[in-house]
């Protein structure tokens, strides 16, 4: 909340409440933007207190808000609408209003608050247009933010398409829009739609592409259905990355709050947004890659989200997993391993040309470097070998593509959300352990989890690993269309877990 009060001192202006630098420095943008405006806030001493007092703010879009307040301290704004709309939006020294940091995710956030109205620029009002249920007031500048408030030159409102509505610009609004769109129109590279180019890595990949892996590719399919952690291990060229970059190719479009989540985090790249990003988005960071570039940080300069939280609702894949430093590592998100069998690659190849010169213990030694926990928590693990050559040549054969595979998956995750519908989960990976082995509804007969028992009894699995099976085991029977796995589903999702069915 920004609060402004008028007191007799000498002209000036003072911000409380813990500003950062860019946001102390708004006193001056104020004042500049106001004096064009020929509504001076320096003939008075103005303090703006943004509220709460013990909770640091940083960035520049408190500015229009900041210099509304002061405009109807001073009088010449009628306060009484102010506090019932969201205002944000930068400040040029002329007036011009310019797009903050993060404007979706503030939308959202104003949304949650209570607030029905937002202003906000006009450049990058359709940004703000894709939060359902909130109406868009789109200024150019300050000038029509008080036009708006006086009730001059009617209403600028953008609705949920984009589209405006309401009354007639002023004139000078009018033009400065004009010129600003065809500034835009000359340079369109200006604003871009973070929706295609979210998917520029996955653009044009098929499933079908993928030559004689098909069980690789139907623990792809089981992986999509129930969102479970997969591992692939296997030497160079087995065609793991070419797996994987296709997984994001057969999984169902993001819902509405899936997709409004993940558009607040592309926004907070400093993207103005034009359309939601529907499609799940896939990161793969390299293994060179620093700390904060995976998990994310932030300073003075704003919030910088990093692979895995831009993966959210999406894939995170790490190639050369083991490279990874342990501190980077993840154990929540919906993750993909790729490794090789040995620092080499070729441990347990069948190609007779490059053998394996490493000895055991460094093969152990390399792959422990995925530590015990992390690895515990995988729930598919899958051994990738090289294609035989003869298989190369079979071009023809039928193969899966990914929108057979996306049907399929698709209608698992309805299966599975129908079943889920009155518990706090919707897919079968977000299920508890407990519930599944003691809820009267699902829980399995002992004759089908007999191999699982005999499994945990000899400690090939832990408990977490049990419970894992068992998720893999719905998803199974949903991607079969079946209304509860049965022993054939439970020994399906044991082996691809790395596990003996016998």
């Amino acid at each position: 909340m920004v609060e402004a009060a008028v007191s007799q001192q000498l002209p000036g202006m003072a911000i409380i409440g813990l500003p950062d630098t860019a946001l102390a420095e708004a006193k001056l943008r104020v004042r500049s933007a106001t004096a064009q405006l020929g509504m001076p806030v320096s003939e008075r001493f103005v303090t703006v207190n943004l509220s709460p007092a013990s909770l640091p703010k940083q960035g520049s879009g408190f500015d229009l808000a900041i210099a509304l307040s002061a405009l109807a301290a001073l009088g010449h704004l009628p306060a009484g609408e102010l506090a019932q709309t969201a205002h944000l939006g930068e400040l040029g020294l002329d007036g011009e209003l310019r797009r903050p940091a993060g404007l979706l995710p503030a939308a959202v956030a104003a949304r949650a608050l209570g607030f029905r109205r937002v202003m906000v620029p006009e450049a990058c009002s359709a940004e703000a247009a894709l939060v359902p249920d909130l109406e868009v007031i789109a200024v150019p500048g300050l000038a029509g933010a008080v036009a708006w408030y006086r009730g001059e030159g009617g209403r600028i409102a953008v609705g949920a398409g984009g589209e405006r509505t309401g009354g007639a610009e002023a004139a000078g609004q009018r033009e400065d829009r004009e010129q600003r769109e065809a500034e835009r129109s000359a340079d369109p590279d200006r604003t871009v739609q973070y929706s295609a180019d979210a998917q520029h890595r996955t653009e044009g990949l098929d499933m079908a592409d993928v030559i004689g892996q098909p069980e690789a590719v139907e623990a792809l399919a089981v992986a999509a259905a129930g969102r479970h952690h997969l591992s692939l291990l296997g030497p160079p060229g087995a065609g793991k990355t070419l797996l994987v970059c296709r997984l994001p190719t057969i999984l169902p479009d993001l819902t509405d709050d899936e997709s409004l989540t993940a558009s607040s985090i592309a926004a907070l790249g400093g993207v103005s947004l034009t359309s939601l990003v529907r499609r799940p988005p896939m990161e793969s960071p390299h293994h060179t890659a620093s700390k904060v570039a995976v998990i994310g940080g932030g300073d003075s300069g704003g919030v910088r989200p990093g692979a895995i939280t831009r993966a959210c609702h999406g894939v995170l894949f790490l190639d050369e997993a083991p490279e990874f430093p342990s501190s980077v590592l993840p154990a929540r998100t919906q993750l993909v391993l790729a490794s090789n069998p040995c620092p080499c690659g070729n441990a347990g190849s069948r190609d007779t040309v490059s053998e394996c010169r490493c000895s055991p213990g460094k093969r152990v030694k390399y792959l422990q470097r995925i530590s015990g926990p992390l690895n515990d928590r995988i729930d598919l693990r899958l051994t990738v070998q090289r294609v035989p050559s003869v298989l190369l040549g079979d071009a023809e054969a039928e193969r899966p593509s990914s929108a057979d595979l996306r049907r399929r998956v698709t209608l698992a995750r309805g299966a599975a959300a129908e079943r889920l519908s009155r518990t706090p989960w919707s897919t079968n990976a977000e299920v508890p352990g407990s519930w599944l082995r003691g809820g009267p509804a699902v829980r399995l007969p002992r004759a089908d989890t007999a191999v699982l028992d005999r499994a945990y009894a000899r400690g090939a699995l832990t408990l977490r690993g049990y419970d894992r099976v068992l998720r893999v085991a719905w998803s199974v029977a949903d991607l079969a269309g079946r209304q509860r796995p049965g022993r054939e589903e439970i020994a399906q999702a044991l082996a691809m877990r790395g596990g003996d069915p016998r």
